[in-house]
């Protein structure tokens, strides 16, 4: 159901009601989670609402769609524009705006590649995804569920099918009473969150899963290497054992939806002292002055919302 706030949602090149947006029951992706999405987040910043990193998490949908074989009828530049007719329409600050590319027409069939490929946009008010204790610090759950290997389903894109994972462990440390799940990879090394990347800090230096994890190239994950490199803080990617999770001084979760929240517990063990560290502290700090335009240094981060832009039409698709 959609938020009251939401107005209009952009379907294949033009803004509807929100309460026409709609699919067949019948549709491919409703069957077999064979699409893929971006979470991104509009801010109210100093000159104006603006997109947070809106071309990275664009050219990640691009690629997603690719990786799954869904030839799309928009350029890049033409879902840019489609991104910012939603959200210059709907006029909800902060936002989460949620593309999605998914093949809705009826047509059953795991192979089904016939299926029109379809654009939708829509944007929702945005709130704390980990709820107000995400500002203090969260409890986590280790998982019994493990993070897919890449060798299943490709952990680069962001795809519906994938969620399934994130959904079994989020409801699992949901019903045991916490806000978070964590899980490992395949090979019992931390690999991510339900929706988030994850950081821990060790002597000094702040550690967060590789690739070799089968993560999501998150977005805010990259700008928290960034910021905390800037800020003089080393950066290293490897491997990380629970143990060296359980034990950390700092921990936190980064994500478009999560944005930084420090994690006080995991499965019992306090980290730290309970309460966000020093270096967890800094990088929130530069974080949220960034998202509001208040750190000259990162605005090429910071996409303006322009005022409401002319439809894109679809282009044919090539097959």
């Amino acid at each position: 159901m959609m938020a009251a706030e939401t107005k209009k949602v952009w379907m294949d090149g033009k803004l509807v009601e929100a309460a026409d947006a709609k699919i067949s029951v019948l549709g491919h992706s409703l069957h077999y989670g064979v699409g893929v999405f971006e979470g991104i987040r509009c801010y109210n910043t100093r000159t104006g609402p603006a997109i947070f990193r809106l071309k990275e998490h664009v050219a990640r949908l691009v690629w997603s769609a690719r990786l799954y074989k869904m030839p799309l009828p928009y350029s890049s530049e033409e879902i840019v524009r489609a991104i910012e007719e939603t959200q210059s329409a709907n006029g909800i600050i902060p936002s989460y705006i949620r593309p999605i590319i998914y093949r809705g027409e009826p047509a059953l069939g795991v192979k089904n590649q016939k299926g029109k490929v379809s654009l939708a946009v829509a944007a929702i008010p945005a709130k704390k995804y980990l709820g107000e204790k995400s500002e203090t610090g969260v409890r986590a759950k280790i998982s019994p569920f493990r993070k897919i290997h890449s060798a299943a389903v490709p952990s680069f894109a962001k795809a519906d099918g994938n969620y399934t994972n994130s959904y079994l462990a989020g409801i699992d440390a949901a019903e045991d009473g916490y806000e978070e799940a964590i899980l490992l990879d395949a090979n019992g090394y931390v690999a991510e969150g339900t929706g988030e990347n994850i950081f821990l800090v060790r002597n000094g230096k702040l550690y967060t899963p590789g690739l070799e994890s089968d993560i999501l190239l998150g977005i805010t994950r990259a700008s928290v290497i960034q910021i905390a490199q800037d800020l003089g803080f080393p950066v290293v990617e490897k491997l990380l054992s629970v143990n060296e999770l359980l034990t950390a001084e700092e921990a936190f979760f980064s994500g478009t939806y999560a944005e930084v929240a420090p994690i006080r517990e995991i499965s019992h063990y306090t980290i730290g002292d309970g309460k966000p560290g020093p270096m967890t502290r800094d990088i929130m700090d530069v974080f949220y002055k960034v998202v509001k335009g208040e750190e000259p240094k990162y605005m090429h981060w910071l996409h303006p919302v322009p005022e409401l832009a002319r439809a894109v039409t679809p282009r044919p698709s090539r097959r």
